[in-house]
């Protein structure tokens, strides 16, 4: 055996494991509990509680914790210990039913957008058994994990694996209502598939350590570009230095070890930027294992005096990062409805799937737009190195034409339906040539699952997933309506009329030229697609009547969590704001301003020196003057930014400072930089106060 497979899973609370150490009918209730989706039969769960801790203590484990997604990002962790007193008053190891099932962490420090005040701080964590429990390790210290959601004391959604399971679940309701309709009875329940595609930069630990804005912010608010950037494009899939196969090797290992099945590593586009992907799952655990990833791949690099950094756009004038999220849905049959098929049935329900995700997008596409909305991302959305911020759908000639036959039929006849049948199944052989060239568009077919491009590098994919499910949900509820009034002869007939119509009607959300170019933009205007250019644009869909019906009929958010959802997203965007706001006026009048003193010194040294010597010195005399023109220049924009800054502080509502900052105050941090960077290309090395661009990207 290869040493994958020997150690893969080895630190995970996996199927093999449960069968080993649970008695047979407590496993067999486990696994029915998992697949069904059903609620835990609490009977069995005394015994899966000891049997986990039995498993973690004996693999080295002392603490325990529920492990959850809260509003801010990330992951969060409270560590209790196993110990506890017997009766006797001894000290020993235990585990109940109660601390696996459920636990209170404070949540008075975890965003709410007002659901509640700060001294109402009652939180719950309740295990997520659809996800494996697995054990963290940092150094010789080992912690068992237990997947969990969280809610408040009112029941009230404070994280994000909650919106994701419930849209599930309405999903799984639309989906099999109309696989009934389809005549489909082996379905039982709807499986969504998932592999985000985790796009990653590194950067030397030690000249990191140089730069307080990539430290505090994530990102360079202030870097001149180098020579050589990515204009040469030879750093994509280009050969991994040793250095970097080293920590991937490393990496790997970290992710096998946790159950996690990472399949490509390579280099991207930008110098020092790297993708890994892995193999699909089921939506839910996938989405774990990505937020796993982003935190054992930060642990890793330090280990290598490496630093990694998941920021949308770290560095101005490359490429940034993001997150390409395929989704796939299906059912527990194995069956892949964006699969098309032998049977004519099953395409049918492919082209029914299709235009349920149509209808979806042309609804709410301003809502899936703002599930990828937020400061970093706001860097990159719309830029000629990622999706715009229009929502529009690539399949490929093939199927795009294949489409167009289909909303072109006049009567339906066995002839047409052997056309159309036929064609959906020739379009896997098609797919592999044409469907996945348009790196332009934010949402694409590629042959048998839709590629989300719009993710953030840093986001927690659960939220697009959240929304892809409840606009395919949506697309399902409307088709289903139209085929119960349908009057065709059978079903396939009725679908296709169905069909006729909703392609027409969604025809607009279906683009296969360049998303980057202006006249894709003033079309998409003419034809009323959303356009957001920044978080709070994107945010304020929201606000409509139609998004919180969405969020209400499929359970997925009440209307007071949509309202907080909004509060949160925008109080998170002007924190980021001020937060890079601070850091930059912080950095140019502790750091830049000093180096150009020094600068402009010797200069006006060297000046007098050559005076003295009789000498003429007009040049090094004007390079002070530049020197002295530039501090003058950077002092006021440090000025005029932390006005700016505080002029956005006074503003009367939220959504209008969010407003003001991501306009006039990115517009005075981006006259700042111009000044700083200026002042990089002319100051000297020795001078400069932190590592710049052709350091940071060429390390490795």
């Amino acid at each position: 055996m290869s040493e994958v497979t020997q150690i893969f899973g080895e630190l995970t609370f996996n199927k093999a494991v449960m069968q080993e150490k649970l008695s047979h009918e407590t496993y067999k209730k486990l696994i029915n509990s998992i697949h069904s989706g059903n609620a835990l039969d609490e009977s069995i769960a005394e015994e899966v509680a000891h049997a986990m801790k039995e498993w973690a203590i004996n693999k080295g484990a002392t603490h325990f914790t529920h492990w959850f997604q809260p509003q801010r990002g990330g992951t969060a962790e409270k560590h209790d210990a196993f110990i506890s007193y017997s009766e006797e008053g001894d000290i020993i190891e235990r585990f109940s039913a109660k601390q696996l099932i459920q636990s209170e962490p404070d949540a008075s420090s975890f965003p709410s957008g007002g659901i509640r005040s700060t001294f109402e701080a009652r939180g719950y964590t309740a295990w997520d058994p659809t996800s494996p429990a697995f054990l963290i390790q940092s150094g010789r210290n080992r912690t068992l994990v237990v997947p969990s959601v969280f809610l408040s004391w009112t029941g009230d959604v404070l994280d994000l694996k909650t919106p994701f399971l419930r849209s599930m679940r309405a999903l799984n309701d639309a989906a099999i209502k109309l696989q009934r309709m389809l005549g489909n009875r082996q379905a039982k329940k709807i499986i969504v598939n998932c592999g985000p595609e985790q796009e990653y930069f590194v950067v030397s630990r030690k000249l990191y350590e140089t730069r307080l804005d990539l430290r505090t912010c994530g990102r360079t608010l202030f870097g001149a570009p180098p020579a050589k950037g990515q204009q040469m494009d030879d750093h994509y899939f280009g050969a991994i230095t040793q250095k970097m196969i080293r920590f991937m090797a490393d990496l790997d290992h970290e992710l096998y070890r946790r159950g996690i099945p990472a399949k490509t590593r390579h280099n991207e586009v930008s110098p020092n930027q790297f993708e890994i992907a892995p193999l699909y799952e089921e939506a839910n655990l996938a989405i774990d294992h990505n937020l796993q990833i982003m935190d054992i791949m930060r642990q890793v690099a330090l280990n290598h005096d490496l630093v990694v950094i998941m920021h949308e756009k770290p560095f101005a004038g490359v490429n940034g990062s993001g997150k390409h999220l395929n989704w796939s849905i299906g059912d527990n049959t194995g069956a892949n409805y964006l699969e098309p098929s032998a049977s004519p049935l099953k395409n049918i329900n492919f082209l029914l799937t299709m235009g349920a995700i149509f209808l979806g997008v042309d609804k709410f596409g301003g809502l899936l737009r703002a599930s990828v909305a937020d400061a970093g991302n706001d860097h990159r959305l719309g830029a000629n190195e990622a999706p715009p911020a229009i929502m529009s759908i690539y399949l490929g000639e093939y199927l795009t034409n294949l489409i167009d036959e289909v909303e072109s039929i006049g009567k339906v006849t066995e002839q047409t339906m052997a056309s159309i049948n036929m064609g959906v199944r020739n379009l896997p052989r098609i797919a592999k040539d044409s469907s996945d060239r348009n790196r332009t568009s934010p949402i694409a077919f590629t042959g048998n699952k839709f590629e989300f491009r719009a993710v953030g590098s840093s986001h927690n994919p659960s939220e697009a997933a959240t929304i892809l499910n409840q606009l395919c949900t949506y697309g399902y509820y409307i088709i289903e309506q139209r085929l119960a009034s349908a009057k065709g002869k059978d079903i396939r007939e009725s679908a296709l009329m169905v069909l006729k119509q909703v392609f027409k009607e969604t025809r607009r959300v279906r683009f296969e030229g360049n998303g980057y170019s202006s006249e894709w933009h003033k079309t998409a205007k003419k034809l009323g697609l959303p356009n957001a250019r920044n978080t709070p644009a994107a945010m304020s869909v929201l606000k409509e009547k139609d998004v919180i019906e969405l969020m209400q009929k499929t359970h997925v958010l009440s209307e007071r969590e949509v309202h907080a959802k909004f509060e949160i997203k925008l109080e998170t965007y002007i924190k980021t704001k001020e937060i890079e706001f601070k850091t930059a006026i912080n950095m140019a009048r502790t750091q830049i301003l000093p180096a150009l003193t020094r600068q402009i010194t010797l200069s006006a040294q060297a000046a007098a020196a050559l005076k003295a010597a009789g000498a003429k010195s007009n040049l090094l005399l004007k390079d002070a003057e530049k020197f002295a023109d530039l501090y003058q220049q950077i002092k006021e924009g440090a000025d005029k930014l932390e006005k700016t800054l505080k002029k956005g502080q006074s503003c009367q509502d939220l959504h209008a400072q969010a407003i003001f900052l991501g306009d006039s105050g990115e517009k005075a941090l981006e006259t700042l930089r111009a000044f700083v960077d200026e002042a990089e290309e002319l100051t000297a090395n020795d001078l400069w106060p932190m590592a710049k661009y052709h350091e940071l990207l060429t390390a490795l």
